[in-house]
């Protein structure tokens, strides 16, 4: 190895969920670590999220009585993950349960303040061991306790939003509890102007709450703009990092390991051909481009689940300027009543309210050119808070683009969408017979907790139907999108990478997207990719202060 221009414990190349918690647990025992971050931002695609941390069995939940165990877990992550590789296998399950209890306790102990998301369901509530309120967030906080940091942070919503507010604010003029969650919510964003703060939640929330930690209180460097160029390696171990910062190259040697947590490669538009054959409509981080995958396979290590991602349908980034924002991704507007998603003939093909996850790949396998619509009446528009609706200058530019129309009647929107007329007539009829009865005879739309959880509770029979039959019409283009891709580097229970045969890469470790996830190919809850990435980074960070 060249000489090294500097000399630190760990390595941690990202600064989402994962790099944050493999730090703060370095730093919890002693430590020296180094973050790198290769863009100009930090935060990756944590803190453009919604902030959530799927942690089943967590010591909130113990705190508040409410009723989990390991057993319940396992058996439901056994029910929906399944085995689908080593990534997957039941060790790993095992190690994320187990793991829980000390990242949500280490973090506290370093000031972070996490709530329960308490009416949240598991997406597949009704499967052995599903339960509802696993979900933690961060308290919101004034971001100003980071200082110049905010400044070069990644966040997308600087809100004091919470992960509860979202369903009920989409409601907030047509329910009781949305229109009282609305109040609070904006009790709570006033209340931080008054006192001269600057209050965020989520993503913004928890990438803050976990820079204060790391950087902030103990004291951890992080440099900006530090691409990873290289991993030094030296009889088959890793030992150290090369990086380019302020235009030269540096060589910084690690004692105990180096920490891929740089995020998957949902931006490189060359690997989501090869791996998911198509361009791809990502959410996340644009730094997301794969470069760490590559590195550590030169390395030796395996990977796993690279033709996956966390997938989920999105309304499509208009084109120009407009769509500087990218794709914006349907969580719950989806599911909420007068609306509908049909194919590219005007058919129905999947339950709308569904994981985005399932959505997504209903998607990938039902047609992968699409295009897709998310259909809606009049009541849909006049009742609900829709995200792809709020900028005016971005539907504008769809509208243009012919990727929104709006016509007064049924018939003319089938014209302005393309699609064939008498198929979305008999569509849109059957649906409205769904609606009327309250039970979906096709796709089960309003069966689960989970989809009912979006709904709202003043449409009867059922809170996910309601027919489409008032004008004006909507109907915005859809397309397949994700929050990230799932495959990478496969490593073990404390995030070693693995070689092909199993055999340990020592001194790598990988967690978060930049690593296989351990969810498989479906996604148990919400939180499931910030919540294994920061247990596996935590666990990695113990498993370094034994090396």
């Amino acid at each position: 190895m060249p000489e090294a221009d500097e000399t630190y414990d760990v390595v941690v190349v990202g600064t989402g969920g994962a790099g944050f918690a493999t730090a703060l647990g370095a730093a919890d025992e002693g430590l020296r670590v180094l973050m790198v971050e290769g863009t100009d931002r930090w935060g990756g695609s944590t803190a453009m999220s919604g902030g959530g941390l799927w942690l089943p069995d967590n010591p909130l939940m113990r705190r508040d009585g409410i009723g989990d165990s390991r057993a319940e877990a396992l058996a439901y992550l056994d029910a929906c993950v399944g085995d689908v590789g080593r990534a997957s296998d039941r060790a790993r399950k095992e190690a994320f349960v187990d793991g829980v209890g000390d990242f949500v306790t280490t973090a506290e102990r370093h000031g972070v303040v996490f709530a329960r998301a308490t009416d949240y369901p598991d997406y597949y509530p009704e499967l052995p061991g599903g339960k509802i309120g696993r979900a933690l967030e961060v308290q919101p906080l004034d971001s100003k306790v980071i200082g110049d940091w905010w400044s070069t942070c990644r966040a997308l919503l600087p809100l004091p939003i919470k992960t509860d507010d979202m369903w009920l604010l989409e409601r907030a003029w047509s329910t009781p509890a949305g229109f009282v969650r609305g109040a609070r919510f904006v009790f709570r964003a006033l209340g931080g102007v008054v006192r001269g703060q600057r209050k965020v939640g989520i993503g913004a929330a928890l990438a803050v709450s976990l820079l204060n930690a790391v950087v902030q209180r103990a004291g951890v460097p992080l440099w900006l703009s530090s691409p990873l160029e290289s991993l030094l390696v030296e009889d088959g171990r890793v030992v150290g990092v090369r990086v380019t910062r302020d235009g030269r190259p540096v060589t910084v040697r690690a004692t105990r390991g180096v920490m891929l947590a740089s995020g998957g490669f949902d931006h490189n538009v060359e690997w989501r051909q090869k791996f998911h054959g198509i361009d791809g409509s990502p959410s996340g981080n644009p730094g997301n481009l794969g470069a760490p995958i590559a590195l550590a396979q030169a390395a030796g290590a395996a990977v796993e689940l690279m033709d996956d991602a966390w997938w989920g349908a999105s309304v499509a980034a208009p084109p120009g300027e407009a769509g500087a924002n990218g794709p914006t991704f349907l969580v719950g507007e989806r599911s909420l009543p007068y609306s509908i998603m049909v194919d590219a003939r005007g058919a129905r093909f999947a339950n709308e309210s569904e994981s985005y996850v399932d959505l997504g790949h209903h998607m990938l396998e039902h047609d992968p050119d699409g295009p897709y619509w998310l259909v809606a009446e009049t009541r849909h528009a006049r009742r609900y808070l829709r995200n792809y609706a709020l900028d005016p200058r971005a539907t504008k530019a769809l509208r243009e683009a012919g990727m929104a129309v709006t016509a007064p009647s049924l018939a003319e929107l089938a014209r302005g969408m393309g699609v064939d007329p008498g198929t979305f007539r008999d569509t849109v009829q059957r649906f409205n017979g769904f609606a009327r009865s309250g039970v979906d005879g096709d796709f089960g739309r309003g069966n689960s907790a989970y989809d009912r959880y979006y709904g709202d509770p003043t449409v009867h029979p059922n809170p996910n139907l309601g027919p489409l039959e008032r004008g004006p019409f909507t109907a915005f283009q859809v397309v397949i999108g994700d929050l990230g891709t799932k495959g990478g580097v496969v490593t073990d229970v404390d995030g070693r990478a693995l070689r092909e045969d199993g055999s340990v890469i020592d001194g790598l470790y990988a967690a978060g997207n930049c690593s296989a996830s351990v969810m498989g190919r479906t996604y148990p809850g919400p939180g499931s990719t910030i919540g294994p990435a920061a247990v596996f980074g935590m666990r990695a960070a113990r498993r370094m202060a034994r090396a």
